[in-house]
């Protein structure tokens, strides 16, 4: 049984504050593999303290120092992969070769573009009126993220502090302790000055609204729910903290009758059931052109149904459990709805996988004829659950595309290049993937709408964390 009872404060694994405790879970058995402490605003004071400490000198290093931490940070973080994607794969449950493969690496490839961006980056530049603009560091960051795509949320807000020369305080989801505390010490073993980098685990009700709060945190970077969300930029408004989120989504799909179905539609299906649904730019609305409207529904039921749901720690494409009761019972909640409602199952539907009994497994689902008005068309669902639309002409497939709180990400399948360039002008989402490929490492993540603001990933990742100064030139 794995006891996580220190945190990472001003350079050192110290004793918590707070002697509030939560179990770790293994969703796939869905027993408990350890215990984690919760802190309180006191182990957040504490963290701030050593990081606005910190600070006073961090700041001032050069760009050649920073790059030369950058580097032996991924030295650090690539001879630990192995350790992130086991603990990723007990702690949520992503299927071993994903966990390996994708989850993990995101922190080499973020890392990656994230030193190309500051090798780049003009931290002073002249204005055409002679004036001169300085980029600085904003100062403390506080950095909030997901259980979901825990070592992906980290990378890109940890590495643009530490690169910018800010220093930070990182809160995790308390669901996925193990992955951030081994990033903590992959920090630690690169050698950052004592209080640049700060780990303190706990829950976003105490600690993440203890950050948001706190009067010497410049800035707040949040991942999580829209709910989630709201509440960081309420508590950070008093002291007009810069506050970027990165929220939920119901992406929309768009296929039209010229695309490569065979090919496209197992992929969009895949792309729904990519880590077990529990992805916030997950392509979970197939808005399908009419008069291809039962060919998709016949390739969609095979690629369903040929979706193998299983032990995570075993490797291969298969997806593993939900990551724990609660969104396994809000996933089949929604299910019921669906059913409620009057939507008809392609495949799957309530209660787990034959055989997988004792975690939190659930069936790989395809509702169709969904109406737009349908709770399950419209609410995020985080579960493997696809819903499947038709539509008639190209401007009522953008008109439903759009017809949505959020604006994460939007994809579009079809053979005809005009045609994906007008409507990729008119959908309104942050990202756009076009007939399997989407953006990768080093471009920017984010959405409009409730999906949040600001933009993670490369150069346009580092500007969330940097001031703008201006001057005119020494004269007498």
């Amino acid at each position: 049984m794995l006891t996580l009872d220190k945190f990472y404060i001003d350079g050192a694994w110290v004793d918590p504050a707070s002697d509030t405790t939560m179990p770790i879970m293994n969703p796939a058995t869905a027993s408990q593999i350890g215990t984690v402490t919760l802190g309180n605003a006191t182990d957040v004071d504490h963290a701030v303290a050593a990081a606005k400490r910190a600070f006073e000198t961090f700041s001032m290093t050069s760009r050649e120092e920073r790059l030369a931490l950058l580097h032996k940070l991924r030295d650090a973080t690539k001879a630990r992969l192995g350790y992130l994607a086991e603990a990723m794969t007990s702690e949520m449950g992503a299927p071993a070769t994903m966990s390996l493969e994708v989850q993990a690496d995101a922190g080499l490839g973020h890392l990656d573009y994230f030193i190309k961006a500051l090798e780049s980056l003009e931290e002073e530049e002249v204005l055409p009126n002679g004036d001169i603009v300085t980029r600085e560091p904003i100062g403390v960051c506080g950095l909030i993220t997901p259980w979901n795509w825990p070592i992906n949320q980290i990378a890109l807000k940890v590495v643009p502090a530490l690169a910018t020369g800010a220093t930070c305080i990182l809160k995790p989801s308390e669901h996925t302790p193990i992955s951030a505390q081994i990033y903590a010490e992959i920090v630690e073993a690169a050698g950052y000055p004592a209080g640049v980098f700060n780990l303190v685990q706990g829950d976003g009700p105490t600690v993440g609204a203890a950050m948001s709060r706190h009067p010497d945190i410049a800035m707040m970077s949040f991942t999580g729910s829209t709910r989630a969300g709201t509440a960081v930029s309420k508590d950070a408004a008093d002291d007009i903290k810069r506050v970027t989120l990165e929220l939920g989504g119901k992406s929309p799909n768009l296929v039209f009758a010229d695309a490569d179905l065979p090919k496209r539609i197992p992929e969009s299906v895949q792309g729904c059931f990519y880590n077990t649904g529990q992805s916030c730019n997950a392509p979970t609305r197939l808005l399908v052109e009419r008069s291809c409207y039962d060919d998709v529904l016949t390739l969609a039921k095979a690629a369903a149904e040929a979706q193998e749901v299983g032990d995570p720690t075993l490797p291969g494409d298969h997806i593993g459990p939900l990551f724990d009761k609660i969104q396994y019972d809000r996933v089949q909640t929604m299910i019921q709805v669906g059913l409620d409602e009057g939507a008809k199952v392609l495949v799957g539907g309530l209660g787990k996988p034959e055989g997988l009994e004792d975690g939190y497994y659930v069936k790989p689902t395809i509702f169709y004829d969904v109406d737009s008005t349908m709770r399950i068309y419209r609410e995020e669902i985080f579960g493997p659950v696809l819903v499947i639309t038709p539509f008639d002409t190209e401007e009522e497939a953008v008109a439903m595309a759009n017809d949505t709180d959020y604006g994460l990400a939007a994809y579009v399948q079809s053979g005809d290049e005009a045609r994906v360039s007008r409507v990729v002008r008119r959908l309104r989402a942050g990202t756009i993937q076009i007939n399997g490929r989407g953006p990768d490492y080093g471009s920017p993540f984010g959405g409009y709408k409730q999906s949040g603001n600001g933009r993670e990933g490369g150069s346009f990742g580092l500007e969330d964390y940097l001031e703008i100064k201006v001057r005119p030139p020494f004269a007498l």
